[in-house]
């Protein structure tokens, strides 16, 4: 009998841990596993990459407590008190006081979920996937029904906003918890020691035959730019690094290298770096490419791929790159050493612009040293690769 498993996100938003995702589901055997995705809300470029057989939902109901969600309690309360709802606003503001005392969203969350009900269907396994993201791991402990209940850790807990005293409460009620990284799991327990015994590694996924298959589907770079190519591939936030990426270019063209820079991804912060573009009239040079399910063109084409990162949990770009046989530089962010050996199949450096500048100017001129580095890639084995994971071991 197929057990059936459930995955609970946000959205499937071009990203990391969607794409870790789809990567995963796709190579579970049919034959074994009926699956689902259950969405906060119905949005995102990686929709339409959804298999077929995979039933999707999404959480009824989800418009109307997300305001309370995404926005400070206080700012919804007053809004509440304004509207003439003062009740419902005043025991609001009761409960965000005494959740900011106690330490402990979950009494806004038991107050935000009373009028939804309990998932209908139950489960062999049900997986807060966007973890840590407190909604869901609460909504899957309280609202799902299953006999095995999986939290996963995509992300440096100590680079966000983690709440460990709400993890300590509500970890301990998953049967397993996942990490996408070493250094992550041990941030983890570091932070919640009572979940050790029952938290594993699994790194994010990435088919090695799907990233060449796609590297050859679409056109990537169209500009005819005879220089050097440097790309970067994430979300347009701070914590993905592109401003230090601006500032490096800014050097670079100064002292008299002919580059252009391609971005891959779009996110919040692109109004605030198309002024920094502007600002250092690098409008020909820094190019925002926006959001694309299949970066692989563009990573194959490129001559050196940078990750300027702040923070990641296992960088899934950076696994593609590596893949791909490209000269890399990244910073020293959360899981890079588990993949680069600086020096040898790539160049890692502090999260620092004149690091940055280093490394990539150095590779700019040392084109035996990008052979060096490719080659090297040439014989390692690509941790995270499909091949290596069984699925029924995993889910069992």
């Amino acid at each position: 009998m197929k057990k059936k498993i459930l995955f609970m996100v946000i959205n499937m938003n071009v990203g990391g841990t969607e794409k870790a995702l789809l990567n995963m589901i796709s190579e579970m055997p049919r034959e074994e596993f009926d699956i689902t995705i259950l969405m906060l809300e119905k949005y995102g470029g990686f929709l339409d990459l959804i298999p077929k057989d995979v039933q999707v939902k999404y959480l009824e109901g989800y418009n109307k407590i997300k305001p309370i969600l995404n926005k400070p309690p206080k700012t919804t309360a007053w809004n509440l008190i304004n509207e003439g709802k003062v009740l419902n606003g005043l025991y609001l503001l009761i409960l965000h006081f005494t959740s900011k005392l106690i330490k402990d969203r979950s009494i806004i969350f038991k107050y935000i979920l009373k009028n939804i009900p309990d998932f209908k269907n139950d489960f062999d396994i049900a997986v807060a996937y966007a973890g840590p993201m407190d909604f869901i791991s609460y909504f899957i402990v309280k609202k799902i029904k299953a006999k095995k209940k999986i939290q996963w850790i995509h992300f440096d807990i100590t680079k966000i906003g983690f709440n460990k005293h709400f993890a300590s409460k509500i970890y301990n009620k998953f049967d397993q918890i996942f990490v996408v990284s070493k250094e992550a799991k041990n941030k983890l327990i570091n932070a919640v020691p009572t979940i050790k015994g029952k938290t594993d590694i699994f790194f994010n996924m990435v088919s090695k035959n799907e990233v060449f298959k796609q590297s050859k589907e679409g056109t990537g770079f169209n500009d005819n730019f005879e220089g050097e190519r440097i790309l970067t591939v994430g979300r347009l936030t701070n914590e993905k690094g592109q401003d230090l990426a601006i500032k490096v270019l800014v050097r670079l063209i100064k002292n008299g290298y002919n580059v252009r820079w391609y971005c891959l991804g779009e996110g919040s912060s692109r109004t605030e770096y198309e002024k920094l573009i502007a600002e250092n009239n690098l409008q020909n040079n820094f190019i925002l490419l926006g959001s694309n399910p299949n970066p692989y063109p563009f990573i194959d084409q490129c001559d050196i791929y940078v990750q300027p990162s702040r923070y990641e949990g296992y960088c899934i770009s950076l696994i593609e790159a590596r893949i791909l046989k490209k000269p890399i530089v990244t910073t020293n962010v959360n899981g890079v050493n588990e993949q680069i050996k600086n020096g040898v199949t790539g160049l890692v450096v502090k999260i620092d612009e004149n690091e940055l500048y280093v490394a990539v100017s150095k590779l700019l001129k040392d084109h035996k040293l990008r052979n060096i580095l490719c080659s090297n890639l040439l014989d390692e084995s690509i941790k995270s690769s499909i091949e290596d994971k069984n699925m029924s071991s995993i889910f069992n």
